[in-house]
């Protein structure tokens, strides 16, 4: 008969409180990057696209992550939700630029 983990409240070791976190930041950053997308803020270069802009600062975040919590970033967030949470922010990338493109969120 196997035992139950002590960690009590984690999943597979990870905190579910970061996951959540992790989720509703991808969401709204992902969003928010998509909105200003078609003005092409930062210029005409590929690296200054927004949708690069946003992926080169979540890497950031995931490194300051780490260094804060000296600990590896999987073990607070799973790979998969990781996987899953850079794909949520792509798709709501592309609903942002959607909403800006066709005008639906007038000034």
């Amino acid at each position: 008969m196997s035992e139950r983990p002590s960690a009590r409240g984690r999943l597979n070791g990870s905190l579910p409180r970061a996951r959540v976190w992790w989720f509703g930041l991808m969401g709204i950053a992902g969003f928010g990057f998509g909105l200003f997308a078609d003005r092409r803020p930062f210029g005409d270069d590929v690296f200054a696209h927004p949708l690069s802009g946003f992926f080169i600062l979540v890497g950031l975040s995931l490194l300051a992550l780490r260094v804060i919590l000296a600990r590896p970033v999987p073990e607070v967030i799973p790979d998969r939700a990781l996987m899953l949470g850079c794909a949520l922010g792509l798709a709501m990338f592309l609903t942002g630029n959607f909403v800006t493109a066709h005008g639906l969120l007038s000034p």
